[in-house]
């Protein structure tokens, strides 16, 4: 059996977020599950001696810090920080309000960051410790309606990818866990997912396919979460986490394509930077 780790979860009361607490605790770990209602995390995960539910709003900082302070003070360590809250403002860029566009943000991006930053010192205090962050194919392939959202898992990628060079030195690692379209609840209307609040003619039609499309869509998605959950905790158990993990066919192909797309562009960029010799 693998080492008895600690592990911290956030958005832990929906989706994917309960399949990881419970890989995790039926795998012999303790966990801390978190959520904006610790009650309902306890209720959506099960009893179990080994599970401290609190209550987290990722975007308020100083939560952050006490919950890292009460995980410590119940376990007395962190070993696996898991940044899984989020949620998804869909809509046309225009038909997003500022404040939309800012929540989404906070939510998605700096959230993780808040969250982060309360515990990273526990991390390198211990001189180990992984953090987890899950983000999306849109992180790497942005489309329409999804603006706001690509734009928050972008970020992640970039401030992962960054981090993981500041933090190695530590005995930290860092993984980017970059999902394709998984059963769980990001497409639940009003509560993970947030229509546009701004109506304009031009993207009537256009928005109302969308919504249309992605309401047809939740349920019905092809990644299992539990198996995803379960391949995460082995993973790590393991000492076999990557630094990125595409997760789902859809996702892999996806990207695959970005990629084949990018290389033609550098190739038509090798081209013009000659001709117009920017490194003369």
């Amino acid at each position: 059996m693998a080492e008895e780790n600690v592990w911290f979860i956030t958005g832990a009361g929906r989706g994917m977020g309960i399949d990881i607490a419970r890989s995790a605790l039926a795998a012999g770990h303790s966990v801390v599950a978190t959520g904006r209602n610790a009650a309902r995390v306890q209720d959506a995960i099960g009893e179990h001696e080994n599970l401290l539910a609190l209550a987290l709003d990722v975007t308020d900082e100083a939560a952050g810090a006490a919950a890292a302070e009460a995980a410590v003070a119940r376990f007395g360590r962190i070993d696996v920080l898991v940044n899984n809250a989020g949620n998804f403002y869909a809509g046309f860029f225009e038909t997003l309000s500022d404040a939309q566009v800012r929540a989404q943000l906070d939510t998605n991006f700096f959230g993780q960051l808040n969250v982060t930053r309360a515990i990273l010192p526990i991390l390198r205090q211990q001189r180990s410790g992984s953090i987890v962050t899950i983000t999306s194919t849109a992180a790497f392939v942005g489309g329409g309606f999804t603006s706001a959202y690509a734009a928050s898992k972008f970020a992640l990628e970039g401030w992962m990818e960054s981090l993981q060079a500041e933090v190695e030195q530590f005995g930290i690692t860092t993984t980017t866990v970059v999902p394709g379209f998984f059963r769980t609840e990001l497409l639940v209307e009003g509560s993970s997912t947030i229509w546009p609040e701004l109506q304009i003619d031009d993207y009537a039609d256009g928005t109302a396919q969308a919504i249309a499309g992605f309401k047809a869509m939740n349920g019905q998605q092809g990644g299992d979460p539990k198996k995803l959950a379960n391949a995460l905790v082995f993973l790590s158990d393991s000492g076999t986490l990557p630094l990125r993990f595409v997760a789902g066919a859809d996702a892999m192909a996806a990207i695959e394509q970005k990629l084949t797309t990018v290389q033609d562009q550098i190739e038509t960029n090798r081209t013009l930077s000659a001709s117009l010799s920017f490194d003369a």
